[in-house]
């Protein structure tokens, strides 16, 4: 059976406001795919769209001065699968000369959107397809794992570039300078997995499997556990007693708990954590404000070393 994440879930939540990112930084090409009418910019910068934060902060680190992108899922307060468009959401797609997407079912709604305006112009990555993945991939949080954002930044240097072609050499420099700045979390990676490969963590749901496993840990909640709770469904009763004996019998090291999305469940699984003295590392979906994606990414596993050696929870980054 094939386990995934609904579109929209729980309570509503307020993820329909866009905000912009800052685009004068600097960093960030394979094939991107387009739709069919004509965005255009008279400014001569390119308007840009990143379905989720993490997406939009790379595109604009890549695209620097000549694009404004803006994000829709940016709230990091927020369950991301609450979404509802709204007519300015729809207005900026359909404006849009680029956009990048997760793709995997997380962000169906952009679908929707661009259908709704097409354009033969418009420029469209998605992430799934950079990386080669099916639809039916169970775990959708492609931003944390370590090899996505290269090739997705590749692909958004390429895609710039088609549109301001006089501007290539700009977009590859950026591109240079991003990927090169994702070695200090990567180099983190590879030393937390020298010494503390094997090392025991449950969590709530796959947010943060990704970059778990390529530091070497072990998950130890069930991915049926995980799946229901990132799907919206009441996990059975024995599943639940398992999941709180990794805190009371002391089998992990460390729980990660998703912030961003909260339950009466995931609270009293967290303070069974809290209590079993159990570090806590809070993981979110969305970006939480005052990082860029490669500072935010060096944070989390800042937080889950910090929580394995010295026993530091660090529930909100």
């Amino acid at each position: 059976m094939r386990l995934r994440r609904p579109l929209v879930r729980r309570h509503a939540a307020g993820g329909s406001t866009l905000c912009a990112v800052s685009v004068f930084l600097a960093t960030a090409g394979a094939p991107v795919a387009a739709n069919a009418a004509t965005p255009s910019s008279s400014s001569g910068i390119i308007r840009a769209v990143g379905a989720e934060n993490e997406y939009a902060d790379v595109l604009a680190q890549i695209g620097g001065r000549y694009v404004s992108v803006s994000s829709i899922l940016n709230n990091p307060n927020t369950d991301p699968h609450t979404f509802e468009a709204s007519t300015r959401v729809a207005q900026e797609v359909s404006q849009a000369q680029l956009i990048v997407q997760n793709g995997v079912g997380y962000d169906h709604f952009m679908n929707n959107m661009e259908s709704a305006s097409p354009s033969s112009l418009r420029h469209v990555i998605v992430v799934q397809h950079v990386l080669g993945l099916p639809t039916a991939t169970p775990n959708p949080h492609l931003w944390y794992n370590p090899t996505t954002m290269a090739p997705v930044a590749r692909a958004m240097a390429s895609a710039l570039s088609q549109i301001q072609p006089s501007h290539a050499t700009y977009f590859h420099a950026q591109l240079s300078t991003f990927i090169s700045s994702l070695r200090p979390w990567l180099q983190a990676i590879a030393a937390f997995k020298k010494v503390h490969a094997g090392t025991s963590v449950a969590v709530t749901e796959p947010v943060s499997n990704y970059v778990l496993q390529s530091m070497g840990m072990r998950i130890a909640t069930p991915f049926v556990f995980q799946a229901d709770i990132m799907n919206g469904v009441d996990p059975a009763p024995q599943a639940i007693t398992q999941e709180d004996a990794l805190f009371t019998r002391h089998r992990v090291k460390v729980f990660c708990y998703n912030q961003q999305v909260v339950s009466s469940l995931t609270k009293s699984i967290r303070d069974t954590a809290s209590r079993a003295g159990v570090p806590i590392v809070g993981v979110y979906e969305t970006m939480p404000t005052g990082y860029h994606y490669q500072s935010w990414m060096l944070a989390e596993v800042h937080a889950l070393s910090a929580a394995v050696e010295h026993g530091t929870s660090t529930e909100h980054l």
